[in-house]
């Protein structure tokens, strides 16, 4: 190839195909690899943190119009504030899943964070033992690294909880003492459901909900700032 003729890269050369492994071996390249990479992998954590927000965002507008709406009038059904629980537990579900993508990645860039960058401010630490083999594996075949349980608990309790126990402080103020010329039952029931039945299973429902928010299990997320005593360094 004349040195006129354009560069052109082969991608079924076998030296072409292996050109990142040339990386492994030389710690000049390897230095130089790695902050490209931890950028787009905080990039990666942030836009996953910022749609973990936006779900956030609408369940709060959902509870917000439900509560609204169930206190609009006297007239209004109580079941409203109900179809608000629905709701936020599809919320619920949507973000659990996008927590679990959100951890796995906010892993990787820990180990970055906790082996390559802290051993270059502080040689006398111990890095993570063969750290780069787990995050090659890790690139190569993406795992979560929190089970659904956990994840589900976590986000109970961090976020939805407490709009659950908004809803359901709601509900029992508006089957009881908003309409006190009806009794609880007559206006906690739902069409063709009566008032006994639905009071039964809203209960259960929050005891389940707190069980599984509040059950004790051990921690896998790799989360930040858990069980630790404030630092000093910063004067």
């Amino acid at each position: 190839m004349s040195a006129d003729e354009p560069n052109e890269f082969d991608a079924t050369d076998p030296e072409a195909r292996e050109v990142a492994s040339a990386a492994a071996a030389d710690t000049e390249a390897f230095l130089s690899l790695m902050p490209h990479y931890y950028r787009g992998e905080v990039a990666q954590t942030g836009n996953r943190l910022s749609r973990l927000d936006l779900t956030i965002d609408w369940a709060i507008v959902v509870v917000t119009a439900v509560l609204a709406l169930a206190f609009q009038s006297g007239d209004t059904a109580a079941y409203l504030l109900l179809i608000g629980l629905l709701g936020v537990t599809l919320f619920v579900v949507f973000d659990v899943r996008r927590y679990r993508t959100f951890d796995a990645s906010r892993a990787r860039v820990r180990v970055l964070e906790e082996n390559l960058f802290a051993t270059s401010l502080d040689p006398e630490g111990v890095p993570m033992t063969e750290w780069r083999s787990e995050l090659s594996s890790d690139l190569r075949t993406p795992t979560f690294k929190v089970s659904y349980w956990e994840a589900l608990s976590r986000r109970l309790r961090k976020v939805y909880y407490p709009l659950y126990l908004l809803l359901g402080v709601a509900w029992v103020f508006r089957v009881s003492l908003y309409t006190p010329n009806q009794s609880v039952l007559e206006t906690a029931s739902v069409p063709g459901v009566g008032g006994a039945l639905v009071v039964g299973i809203v209960a259960l429902f929050f005891v389940v909900v707190t069980a599984v928010a509040y059950w004790p299990h051990e921690r896998d997320a790799r989360g930040e700032f858990h069980g630790e005593v404030t630092g000093d360094w910063k004067r």
